[in-house]
């Protein structure tokens, strides 16, 4: 299992200096991430980080989704549940990005959870820091992504 340690030490050997990236905001794979410690329901941080030009954050390798950690980890010194832009709100088990990407990589975790009709994706639940569907009028930080 990976500490802060690890992670501090990751994001020092691995973030590269970017002039792309608006101020206070992340370069990664070729786009700009943006921790909002503001609790939010998931509808909420959407429209939040549409204001800025940006969605809720798409993951879509475990690299990305280690990077979007260590900038969690780097700015509030924990692995709190965040907002991801994953929803299932239209049907059921059928995982859309809000910003129209392809779902194409899932991190740990279990969800798709019928019976509780949970819609929305969360990160860092649980010990190993895996996504879960939670209900969308929860109040959490977030993340946004946008291309530079």
């Amino acid at each position: 299992m990976l500490t802060f340690a690890s992670y501090v030490h990751y994001w020092a050997v691995t973030q590269r200096s970017s002039t792309s990236c608006p101020t206070g905001w992340t370069e990664s794979n070729g786009r700009c991430f943006h921790y909002v410690p503001a609790k939010l329901n998931w509808a909420k941080a959407e429209k939040n980080c549409q204001t800025m030009s940006a969605n809720l954050a798409s993951v879509h390798s475990a690299g990305e989704y280690h990077d979007i950690q260590t900038m969690i980890a780097k700015i509030t010194k924990a692995f709190g549940r965040t907002w991801l832009g994953g929803t299932d709100c239209q049907n059921e088990g059928i995982w859309l990005w809000s910003d129209g990407t392809p779902f194409n990589y899932r991190h740990c975790g279990s969800f798709d959870n019928l019976f509780w009709r949970q819609h929305c994706l969360q990160m860092n639940y649980g010990g190993n820091k895996c996504w879960d569907d939670v209900y969308c009028s929860r109040e959490l930080p977030s993340v946004c992504a946008k291309s530079p």
